[in-house]
């Protein structure tokens, strides 16, 4: 007995294809990257890029920022996660 199940509205037919995926079980993440440019990247597995003090910007790229003495450091928008991970990571030092 089929029934429809609505899982959202999406900007793109990736997002949605998605969505579906893990709407069914069959949802594999993508592969992350876990250095870059020589540099060890900080992942997170609560954050939805995968990558600590990486976020989605709303204009569809990805910012990076880190806290020094309890402060919000912006350390620019990227590109990609990966380009922003390693952004944090000179930050902090990495």
């Amino acid at each position: 007995d089929a029934r429809r199940v609505h899982v959202g509205i999406f900007d793109t037919a990736v997002e949605a294809a998605v969505a579906y995926a893990r709407a069914v079980g069959e949802y594999q993440p993508p592969a992350v990257a876990t250095e870059a440019e020589g540099l060890k990247l900080h992942l997170s597995s609560s954050n939805m890029t995968s990558y600590k003090g990486v976020y989605k910007h709303p204009s569809g790229r990805f910012q990076a920022e880190h806290y020094v003495r309890g402060r919000q450091v912006h350390l620019g928008i990227f590109d990609t996660a990966v380009e922003a991970a390693v952004a944090y990571a000179r930050a902090v030092g990495e």
